[in-house]
């Protein structure tokens, strides 16, 4: 799966994607610094099962820190986003189109309100910052309203004609955006079974809920440090009530992560505090830095916020769980490496689509699997669990 930052300019994003993969995104403080979508590898954070195995785990991809296993997912980092996007203001269209192959999205908002509704600095808690929040919804959502309203009534006559059910039709109309059919389904229950009776607000309800499926997404309050910003943040909580809004502090996340790069300081990512390593190694202002970030960062939120909006994305939002491949007997490749592989499963995953996502062999040969932790047998339609283990047995 892929996650998607979106934001207007100058709101932290391109600091946020690079504290998340330490990518040499560019920075700077002015609209439009991302042109091109940046792409690089974000982590996710999860209790790594070597401690149920009294192992240590030899990740191929991905890390382990203290038990605390990263696993690898993609990220994309798209130019800023304005007001009027959809109608092709600071190259909307074309920022909004990069965002197709995204599941889910991670909206970067300024919440000090330093920013101005085109991403010009302004002086902080000058500007509402919760408008941001109400305008990318909007923009999304007429992105993908124009999409389906064009041609509309020649489409809608040429369903009824072909005799196509109307799931079947937007399917087809929608392929483009990676919306399902399962998704189609959930939401087009109420509406009018002929799309020509569809009425215009008909066309702009279907297409906030598809969005809301298609491209969920969470609010990531950055800038939580500055002065006056938690107030920001404590009121989009009360009137956004259907989202989820996390505090953060991409800048803060950024410094920790580099300086635990260059081994001056341990820093496990999502946790509440950092030990110091190499404190002689630190100048006056780095601890000065250091200790700040500790107190109106972590003691305040508990962690900088970045690492959670990650972990939110991927198993709150859509639903993936982590499984192991494992034997029952051996939890060791031929290679030597304890527990290296991984794997984020959809929601509702069996373990015939575990088979096939270690190895399209492993699928078609499938006889059964194993529970490595419970050691019972199952059969390929047993539902996996968050943190499973499983062995594929496979006359292939």
């Amino acid at each position: 799966m892929i996650i998607g930052l979106v934001g207007k300019p100058s709101a932290g994003k391109s600091t946020f994607f690079k504290a998340a993969t330490l990518a040499e995104a560019e920075i700077a403080n002015y609209p439009f610094t991302t042109i091109k979508p940046n792409s690089g590898v974000g982590y996710v954070k999860l209790e790594c099962v070597e401690k149920f195995f009294n192992v240590k785990c030899n990740p191929r991809e991905g890390f382990c820190i203290h038990g605390n296993r990263f696993v690898p997912v993609q990220m994309i980092d798209v130019a800023g986003l304005v007001p009027g996007a959809h109608e092709g203001k600071g190259m909307g269209n074309q920022f909004l189109n990069d965002l197709i192959p995204a599941d889910v999205l991670i909206h970067v908002v300024d919440i000090s309100g330093s920013i101005n509704e085109i991403g010009e600095p302004v002086t902080p808690l000058s500007y509402d910052p919760l408008k941001d929040i109400e305008f990318l919804e909007y923009e999304m959502e007429m992105w993908i309203l124009q999409i389906i309203s064009k041609g509309w009534e020649k489409f809608a006559r040429t369903a009824k004609q072909e005799k196509a059910k109307a799931v079947d039709a937007l399917l087809k109309q929608l392929t483009g955006l990676k919306v399902t059919k399962e998704m189609i389904e959930e939401v087009i229950k109420p509406f009018p079974t002929e799309l020509e009776k569809w009425t215009e607000q008909d066309l702009r309800k279907f297409a906030k809920e598809i969005r809301q499926r298609n491209k969920p997404l969470i609010i990531a309050a950055n800038k939580i440090d500055v002065p006056g910003a938690e107030e920001n943040f404590e009121r989009a909580k009360q009137k956004f009530t259907n989202l989820k809004i996390i505090p953060c502090s991409a800048e803060s996340e950024l410094a920790l992560r580099e300086a635990a790069k260059k081994g001056l300081i341990e820093y496990i990512p999502g946790e509440g505090t950092f030990k110091i390593l190499n404190k002689e190694k630190l100048s006056e202002s780095q601890i000065k830095a250091l200790n700040f970030i500790q107190k109106n960062i972590l003691d305040k939120f508990k962690s900088t916020g970045v690492q959670q909006v990650l972990d939110i994305a991927i198993f709150d939002l859509l639903k993936y769980m982590p499984v192991f491949p494992g034997g029952l007997n051996n939890l060791v490749d031929r290679n030597g490496n304890v527990l290296p592989d991984c794997f984020l499963m959809p929601k509702n995953s069996t373990a015939l689509d575990f088979a096939f996502r270690i190895h399209t062999d492993l699928g078609k040969g499938f006889i059964r699997a194993i529970d490595v932790k419970t050691k019972r047998t199952v059969g390929k339609e047993h539902l996996l669990k968050f943190g499973d283990v499983v062995e594929i047995i496979s006359n292939k």
